[in-house]
């Protein structure tokens, strides 16, 4: 150090400072070292110096090498048996309760530098974890047995679990975090019970593999996980949070000399939260694979004639096939259907969605951790990465020629448009984060399927293509599915020019846009691929992966400063938590759909409708008109056009320029401010563009190449260019804002919301009074001979511009031949087409929701059979407690699945027959029958009279029949070709006489009370008297009743009422029973009385199968 003492005290020798002449700085004074300065020694270097002494002195004299032995620094291992050895030597990673360090260990740590990578100590204690989850699944299963439905005891403060009691034990002294408290307790393992299995059986979890100084209460991990299903990862707010909670209480942890310990139970608490969720995963795997063996066996007993299949297409196109059960566990409504192979011009089978979310990303400098967890959702990096390798392989083949469904222009302006389409443009600051995002595949229900890590987006298409690939490898060969992505139009033009899927694929894949992001896309490319203007696809949106993201918003600033592993298990074990919620919900979703999406917007689309006063092949004729004239190739000719005159028009600017400089230097001139020669060299500029500006434009012969353009003003072609590039930014801006201003609706607040708005505002005013010029230019060079249609002006307040429907519509820019078409200048017709679309949507989701009712009221038998079947079979009594569980959970979810398309009473049915099938499947066992089982009878059933009893599921108030609007409910009914066979049969029934008195049947299969009046009874028992409603209907409820068995489920009973309410027309409140016959029943056996009228009148009924197109009497 220099002193300051050496510099001369001189003016000269003083220091300046740099700029407009000289500025004195004044000197720094010296300061007394004593008075600021004091004399330490730095700890950890006398430590250091040591170390270093003694390295030296082993390079000096090497001792001879020897066999490595692994030791455990200060820690006494137990070796009774060969677990404890794979446990014992490693290092403890819990420092919740350290004794005082010296000081060099903290300041060596403090030296260490960050690390990504995991060292050596951490993957031996990931290794040990592995290795002991393994020997505490049967201590919890066992634990969760004996407190299941119980109140817990109070843990004394000394444990053990030693069988024989005569095993020599360790003494162990661990502190346990209770809910109301944490305590010491003394822990006795032995050579049959590990330290880690005595705590499971006494309800703790350890947090260290061996040798823990800390345990937790399973009650309080299992909170916590329930939390983190509907919350997210909080372990910094649970450890501050039971510090102070404890505290409050009287509970304080201090260290060896009485200092409270700022932070004791974070660190533990991470790590026990993090393993017994690996516990519980590998438990749930035991569970599903011995589910999984039992769902195979009732699929064998199952019959094959199921109920019948709703769909327009015919049976003879659909073929029977089942997903792979993963797909059917995550959603039974999408993928628990047995018919495939629906065209995908008609719909398809299966809707699903994909988006990517770049909010979910992961910083390089947080690392990475041992692998200690499968996930169950993510697709493997390698694999995504193969497919990406291919993708780029046959991009670089020649292009395939094929017919484009939509122009390549219109397709070309999507893509430049779009961020997620343009794989050269990052969508942020990406250098600091080695994953940049998280893809997701949906269910149209919301149910997440698939996730994949995003990476680089230089081969963006690798991803989508990766989700669908692995998609289509788990469902049946044959079966369709329809894929909806924000940039749907791009890849599936990129699918059409190389072989990225396989053809069988191909031919089986439709993809569309989302609804909401579907007006970003150009009109063309919406009159393919927006999901309310394609045939089939009903209300489906796609947007579910928007709601995804927002039920994992909570989880992108923990991803990002958590292990790469960690991130990953957090993410993928709250999507298996989200799938489990909205597979409960999936009842609701079909009720909310039927009443606010077919019903609602249907009615809205009827009354539209009505009000066009148009008939319906009309507008079905203006339409088709409106597809094939907007999706021609010459609708957008006039686009490559533009191309081509931009370089005139960039000349025709130039020209303006100058001609407007050469008008200011000749008013100059006259006052005698300007040269001559300066007007004349400006003039002699201005000729000069205008020979090139004409020589350019003969160059590029216009009329030759569009022959339609010819005798049109070049001007008048060149604003209606520019209207319309125009037209197409305001649409964007306009959708942006109003989008805004909807959420800006729901929010609570959002003053910088509403900032932003107004800041944007202007400038799409601006834009819309400038294209109301070009309007008004257009309409003065406008001659009627060109046959173009003007564009109309916009209106420049935002609330009327958002129901205009003019801002949809592009600017036309060919000539029309002919009478200008109705779609184009009448508004009612463009009206009536919108509510043509919405009402065919409408009907083909009330279809859809039909099927997917059906579903899941298979699913729902077909998985309580399984369980039942579980329960029976030998060698799951470890799992029974689980098993039970899942039944019960499973039966509570008839009331929220039933739905006005399958009634509770099904799903009783469905309960009853799954009992039965597993009781034939299992092994006889006197004891094994299940008296605990509990079948939810539906609730509120009202009070129905007995001659409708027979059609007591249909009566229900309960199933929300207010909430479904049939729109021409026999469109659901395929034409049925039957054979009447009048053969009368062999066998006479003779019911004999007997005591006539008053009968009553209890209430029973979810058929009302009962009630036989003597006279009821004594027509019964004559053998010439006229039955009467009571007697027909009443006994055919109690022989339906007692005969109840599998093969009795596929068959409906009809009333007497049923066929004469049909023949008068009465409403469809009274002749309830075909729409549920169609919709909710599809029984593959139909029983109908007849009365047949005569001088003699008198009843019959016949039998018609579905599956046989077969009617006979009976």
């Amino acid at each position: 150090m220099v002193s300051t003492s050496a510099f001369a005290p001189t003016r000269g020798a003083q220091c300046v400072s740099s700029g407009l002449g000289h500025h004195f700085v004044s000197p720094k004074k010296p300061r007394d070292k004593k008075k600021t300065q004091k004399h330490v020694e730095l700890p950890g270097a006398q430590a250091k110096h040591r170390q270093l002494l003694a390295r030296m002195q082993q390079l000096i004299n090497p001792e001879p090498k020897q066999s490595k032995v692994h030791a455990v620094d200060a820690v006494e291992t137990v070796s009774d048996t060969s677990q404890t050895d794979a446990l014992a030597k490693i290092p403890d990673p819990d420092f919740e309760i350290p004794s005082e360090p010296p000081s060099d260990i903290l300041v060596e740590k403090s030296l260490v530098k960050h690390r990504i990578l995991p060292d050596k100590a951490t993957d031996s204690s990931y290794s040990s974890w592995k290795t002991l989850i393994p020997f505490l699944v049967e201590p919890h299963l066992k634990y969760s047995a004996q407190t299941l439905a119980t109140a817990l005891e109070i843990t004394p403060k000394v444990i053990s679990a030693c069988a024989t009691l005569s095993c020599p034990q360790k003494r162990t002294s661990i502190a346990c975090l209770f809910f109301d408290r944490f305590m010491s307790i003394d822990v006795l393992s032995c050579r049959c019970s590990m330290l880690p299995q005595v705590l499971l059986h006494h309800g703790l979890f350890p947090t260290a593999p061996s040798q823990p100084r800390m345990a937790v209460s399973i009650e309080l991990l299992s909170f916590y996980r329930a939390l983190f299903e509907r919350s997210c990862d909080a372990i910094n707010a649970l450890a501050s949070a039971l510090k102070m909670h404890y505290s409050r209480r009287g509970f304080v942890m201090t260290d060896t000399r009485g200092e409270i310990i700022q932070d004791p139970f974070r660190r533990g608490l991470g790590y026990a939260v993090q393993w017994y969720d690996i516990l519980q995963v590998q438990i749930e795997r035991q569970v599903e694979e011995a589910l999984q063996n039992s769902r195979d066996r009732v699929a064998t007993l199952c019959p094959q004639t199921e109920d019948h299949v709703s769909t327009s297409s015919p049976l003879s196109t659909l073929r029977r096939g089942r997903c792979a059960p993963i797909l059917i566990q995550r959603c039974p409504a999408c993928f628990g259907g047995t018919m495939f192979g629906k065209p995908t011009a008609d719909g398809g089978d299966i809707h699903t969605a994909t988006d990517g979310n770049f909010h979910h990303r992961h910083r390089r400098a947080a690392g990475d951790f041992p692998h200690f967890y499968d996930p169950t959702y993510f697709l493997p990096k390698q694999y995504v990465d193969d497919v990406g390798r291919r993708i780029e392989a046959q991009c670089k083949r020649p292009a395939k020629s094929a017919v484009p469904l939509v122009p390549d222009e219109a397709i070309d302006q999507c893509e430049t448009a779009y961020k997620a389409a343009d794989g050269k443009k990052q969508k942020a600051a990406m250098d600091s984060f080695d994953d940049t995002g998280v893809m997701a595949l949906i269910c149209r229900h919301d149910i997440p399927l698939f996730l994949l890590i995003l990476t680089l987006w230089e081969n963006s298409k690798k991803y989508s293509v990766a989700l669908l690939e692995h998609l289509f490898s788990l469902i049946p060969p044959y079966a369709t599915v329809v894929a909806l992505y924000d940039v749907g139009c791009v890849l599936a033009r990129s699918l059409s020019k190389y072989d990225i899927l396989p053809g069988s694929i191909v031919s089986r894949l439709r993809l569309a846009t989302t609804a909401m992001h579907a007006y970003r896309h150009e009109w063309a490319c919406q009159l393919v691929y927006n999901p309310r203007m394609c045939i089939g696809l009903g209300l489906s949106d796609g947007e579910g992966t928007e709601r995804l993201w927002s039920r994992l918003v909570r989880l992108i600033g923990v991803e990002r400063s958590s292990s790469r592993q960690r991130r990953l298990w957090l993410i993928d074990r709250q999507a298996a938590a989200i799938g489990s919620e909205m597979q409960s919900d999936l009842g609701d979703w079909i009720r909310r759909r039927l009443k606010r999406g077919v019903n609602d917007q249907g009615t809205a689309a009827q009354e539209a409708l009505d009000q066009c006063e148009l008939a319906i092949d009309d507008l079905e004729s203006e339409w088709s008109q409106q597809r094939s004239s907007q999706l021609s190739v010459r609708a957008h000719a006039l686009a490559r056009l533009k191309k081509e005159l931009d370089t005139v028009l960039t000349l025709q600017a130039d020209l303006d320029t100058s001609d407007t400089a050469l008008q200011s230097t000749r008013l100059m001139l006259e006052k005698g401010t300007a040269l001559q020669d300066t007007l004349e060299a400006l003039e002699r500029g201005h000729n000069h563009l205008m020979a090139k500006v004409k020589v350019l434009y003969a160059s590029l012969n216009i009329h030759d190449q569009f022959p339609e353009l010819e005798g049109i003003n070049l001007d008048f072609v060149r604003l209606l260019l520019m209207a319309r590039d125009l037209k197409m930014n305001i649409r964007k801006r306009a959708i942006t804002s109003i989008f805004e201003w909807d959420k800006l609706d729901r929010a609570v607040g959002g003053a910088q919301q509403a900032l932003a708005i107004a800041k944007r505002q202007p400038a799409l005013l601006t834009a819309l009074r400038k294209f109301n010029a070009y309007c008004e230019r257009l309409e003065v060079l406008y001659d009627p001979s060109w046959g173009i249609p003007l564009p109309n002006p916009l209106p420049t307040k935002l609330a009327e511009l958002r129901s205009d429907p003019n801002l949809m519509e592009d600017v036309w820019i060919t000539p029309l031949t002919g009478q200008v078409p109705r779609w184009l200048e009448d508004a009612d017709v463009r009206d009536g087409i919108r509510a043509l679309l919405k009402r065919e949507r409408c009907r083909e989701e009330q279809k859809r929701l039909g099927i997917e009712a059906d579903n899941l009221c298979r699913f729902f038998g077909e998985e309580l059979a399984a369980l039942e079947l579980a329960l029976r079979t030998p060698g799951c009594e470890l799992i029974s407690v689980l098993l039970r569980q899942r039944r019960n959970q499973l039966l509570r979810l008839q009331t929220r699945w039933a739905n006005p398309l399958a009634s509770s009473l099904r799903f009783t049915s469905r309960a009853k027959d799954a009992l039965e099938i597993a009781i034939t499947l299992s092994v006889p066992d006197p004891e094994g029958e299940l008296s605990d089982v509990e079948f939810a009878e539906p609730l509120d059933l009202p009070v129905v009279e007995f001659e409708h009893a027979a059609l007591a599921d249909v009566l229900e108030d309960d199933l929300g029949r207010e909430e479904v609007r049939d729109f021409n409910s026999m469109d659901h009914v395929n034409d049925a070709h039957a054979v009447i066979l009048w053969e009368a049969p062999e066998e006479e029934h003779v019911i004999s006489s007997g005591t006539v008195t008053r009968r009553e049947h209890p209430s029973r299969d979810g058929y009302p009370h009962q009630i036989f009046e003597p006279k009821d009874i004594a027509l019964l028992t004559s053998r010439t008297a006229f039955l009467n409603d009571t007697c027909i209907n009443g006994c055919a409820v109690l022989l339906f009743s007692e005969l109840k068995s599998v093969a009795t489920s596929h068959c409906a009973l009809l009333t007497t009422h049923d066929l004469p309410r049909i023949r008068y027309n009465a409403s469809d409140d009274i002749r309830g029973v075909m729409y549920h016959t169609r919709v909710t029943g599809r029984k593959m056996s139909w029983i109908l009385p007849i009365h047949r009228p005569s001088n003699i009148g008198h009843w019959g009924a016949v039998h018609y199968s579905l599956l046989q197109q077969r009617i006979a009497p009976l």
